[in-house]
């Protein structure tokens, strides 16, 4: 059975939309990258699965990339043994070729668009696109002032959080764990593990169980994890382990999981609204190490922050209902037999690669 994992590239935050798309293949080292173009419900989500079902019909491991408007829609199929990938290269991600033809390309699913129907309805896709784009601004609203007061709370309980402590844990952990690989220093993946999405919160442990079977669960309700997951990060990349880092959707310069695949072993954080929900080998309550104070306003402050996303939440939906309603305007005009056709030409070509 093919290898099958599962990540976002990109999510929603307090700071708006991020954007890991630059970093789903390295182009220094990539033989095909097709980019997508084309609007609302032209076939990109209906070409990729297409892709992606085939590559793993042929028995290739495949790496799809979810959406965090549409988490049951794709942005992204990445075959890592071909060294192709896919993607929606349409905004808020979008992608030019650098390598036009030599590496990257486009593949431009709008000329199966019936141009004369879809110009036709033109107001009715303003109107619902402008509806789209607002519920967006109000949630990004909601989330960054949920972001503002998570961060007061996180402040307060780092005062009293032992660092000393926990590196000395850490320590215990790569003796027993990081081995030397030897030969060049590994290299890194980014990724988000999930994001906030019109279905509340999303994360893909599936991947992280898919891919290593030794867990390592830090339980950490304050984002206190980060410096010990960038430690084993560093060393393992030190001594030769290639890895796959998953950053925070509302900190990218902050690692919350660390996932060294050639080694079956995985560093994950976990809080209520990110639930590793399995036996891990191991867990590490961060609560141990500090000494909570202001417990009081500390649950405010988390109440606080759970409604303010729940209204997040509640936008997001308004979105994704006037991104349905909009992609409904245009699949009529849409020729999903060529979008089919088209699929079947790029995946024989992916696979004469091999």
């Amino acid at each position: 059975m093919a290898l099958v994992t599962n990540f976002f590239a990109g999510a929603n935050s307090g700071d708006g939309f991020q954007n890991l798309f630059s970093e789903i293949v390295d182009l220094e080292n990539t033989y095909d990258f097709i980019v997508l173009k084309g609007g609302p419900g032209v076939g990109k989500n209906t070409f990729m699965r297409e892709l992606g079902r085939t590559m793993e019909q042929a028995g290739m491991a495949v790496e799809y990339l979810w959406c965090s408007g549409d988490p049951d829609s794709l942005d992204g199929v990445v075959i890592p043994e071909l060294r192709c990938a896919m993607v929606d290269g349409t905004s808020p991600h979008v992608i030019e070729p650098r390598y036009p033809a030599a590496v990257d390309r486009y593949v431009n699913l709008g000329e199966f668009y019936d141009l004369t129907a879809a110009k036709a309805a033109a107001e009715e896709v303003k109107a619902r696109t402008h509806a789209y784009q607002d519920a967006y601004v109000r949630a990004y609203h909601c989330l960054k002032a949920a972001r503002q007061v998570e961060l007061d709370a996180v402040a307060a309980v780092r005062k009293t959080y032992d660092a000393e402590h926990m590196d000395r844990r850490v320590s215990g952990i790569i003796a027993r764990e990081l081995r030397a690989k030897g030969g060049e220093a590994g290299k890194t993946t980014q990724r988000f593990l999930g994001s906030v999405t019109h279905k509340g919160y999303i994360w893909r442990f599936d991947s992280v169980d898919a891919l290593c079977p030794k867990v390592y669960e830090f339980a950490d309700n304050w984002e206190l994890a980060g410096a010990s997951l960038a430690r084993l990060h560093g060393t393992a990349v030190e001594k030769g382990w290639d890895t796959i880092v998953c950053v925070s959707p509302e900190d990218p310069a902050r690692i919350e999981h660390l996932l060294i695949p050639s080694l079956g072993l995985a560093f994950v954080t976990s809080h209520p609204h990110m639930d590793y929900g399995k036996k891990p080998y191991r867990r590490i309550r961060l609560e141990t190490v500090t000494e909570l104070e202001g417990r009081a306003r500390l649950r405010f402050q988390c109440r606080m922050v759970s409604l303010l996303r729940e209204e997040a939440v509640g936008a997001l939906k308004e979105a994704k209902q006037n991104h349905d309603a909009l992609e409904a305007i245009y699949n009529p005009y849409v020729d999903f037999d060529g979008v089919r056709a088209i699929a079947a030409l790029e995946a024989g070509r992916l696979l004469s690669y091999l």
